[in-house]
């Protein structure tokens, strides 16, 4: 039983976790797999996530499959961790008994020692990356002291836990040692770091501290609030060239009456206010934002508003989701899911047609320019890449025509784009850096 498949589903804050396990499981001579295409070890561990329906039905598929070939004999062990497992560990332990062992979002590291192992914690680099080798995600804390009505984050995760800001740091250090330049910043709530630990808001240090590191070629930040937002933050990324000029900051509505359901604390004319002082203090920036069509209250006029928000705004990336009613939220106890999903669905469709337009009008603009480009794969006849301004997996990418250049995956290049359609960029080789 030496050969470990491990599935991570879910956002990159479970990925991390997983390869926080990978390096452990590693060391104490397992060979293990991340993602397979087919699973075919020994063990299997699904890293679950908790967070929409989708996402719930999506995890239990997976235990489910992984179960089924426990029965048949193709799999001697099955382990659960995650969000999921973190919520109804009850019920699951009494509907999969197949599974033999189940973990938290945070006791999962009990799993080493159940296959009679011992954690190490002096394990240097603690990670074993399963991106790109030129990239990586950084987990700076667990956990969320929002309440927002239809979030059931904080009842999976409990409270914001900050990271020491040297642990960090030296993480950092370690992954620019084995080849990492680009360096994703994350957290449920980014802005909200160090409160905890230091008695105030300490994102802007941390990411002045991370910048000054030898080797950091890209700082990019992930998952911010937009009240009591820590406007030093912006100081900081104007003071370094290499914190990209992108911010992830989720804003969800735009009229009062939803804003207030949702529990947001904030108001249509603070928002935006916000977005203007940010684009105004930090030029040139990338907003990558996360809307919410059909929360419990949200009239036709709501909507209508979010559009006009949408048309103001041009966020130059933009996700939206429909909502889901999850059991245990403030939304599900104090409203009534009250509008259909027809009109949700149809909601959702009018604004993704909104922001494709926007989209495609924002990479038109770039046409003509030059662009540093890092480039992170070969697909069939083109090299894959991404500017400063695009996260790895949700954002748009830059295509360069492989049958006419060699690249180095992992290096960077300055790329003159010559066209562009409603996400990607297409371009030519400008100089090698």
């Amino acid at each position: 039983m030496n050969k470990i498949d491990i599935l991570t589903l879910g956002c990159s804050k479970n990925l991390v976790d997983s390869e926080r396990l990978m390096a452990q499981l590693r060391h104490a001579g397992y060979t293990v797999t991340h993602d397979p295409e087919e699973t075919k070890g020994d063990i299997c561990v699904v890293n679950t996530c908790g967070f929409i329906g989708d996402a719930k039905e999506e995890s239990v598929s997976v235990i489910l499959e992984q179960g089924q070939r426990k029965a048949k004999g193709e799999l001697k062990k099955l382990y659960v961790m995650g969000c999921l497992s973190q919520r109804y560990l009850t019920e699951l332990q009494t509907e999969i008994p197949e599974v033999d062992g189940w973990y938290g979002k945070f006791d999962w590291t009990r799993l080493i020692e159940d296959l009679g192992k011992t954690w190490d914690n002096t394990l240097k680099p603690s990670r074993t990356i399963t991106t790109p080798s030129h990239y990586a995600y950084i987990k700076i804390s667990e956990g969320c002291n929002r309440h927002c009505s239809y979030c059931a984050i904080p009842i999976i995760t409990g409270a914001h836990i900050s990271r020491p800001m040297d642990e960090i740091l030296d993480e950092v250090r370690q992954l620019v040692a084995v080849g990492v330049k680009e360096f994703n910043v994350i957290a449920q709530e980014l802005t909200f770091y160090g409160v905890d630990l230091y008695h105030r808001r300490a994102i802007a240090e941390l990411i002045d501290r991370m910048a000054d590191v030898d080797g950091v070629e890209w700082i990019r930040l992930h998952y911010a609030y937009p009240t009591d937002f820590p406007w030093e933050l912006l100081e900081v990324i104007n003071r370094h060239p290499n914190i990209c000029r992108y911010l992830d900051i989720a804003l969800q509505h735009i009229a009062d009456p939803v804003l207030d359901a949702m529990r947001r604390h904030i108001t249509k004319e603070e928002t935006y206010a916000f977005v203007e002082r940010i684009r105004r203090e930090v030029p040139g920036i990338h907003l990558r934002t996360t809307l919410m069509v059909g929360h419990p209250g949200e009239t036709e006029e709501a909507f209508e508003e979010l559009l006009a928000f949408t048309r103001w705004a041009r966020f130059e990336r933009m996700g939206a989701f429909s909502y889901s009613e999850e059991e245990g939220t403030y939304s599900a106890e104090a409203y009534t899911d009250d509008i259909s999903e027809e009109v949700k669905q149809t909601r959702l469709s009018r604004l993704m047609r909104l922001q494709q337009r926007i989209s495609g009008e924002i990479q038109e603009a770039k046409v003509g320019t030059i662009q540093r480009v890092i480039i992170d794969r070969i697909e069939g006849d083109y090299y894959v890449g991404r500017t400063q301004y695009d996260s790895p997996e949700v954002d748009p990418e830059v295509l360069i025509d492989a049958r006419e250049n060699i690249l180095t995956i992992g290096q960077f290049y300055q790329i003159h784009i010559d066209s562009a359609d409603d996400f990607d960029l297409y371009g030519t080789i400008a100089n090698n850096e």
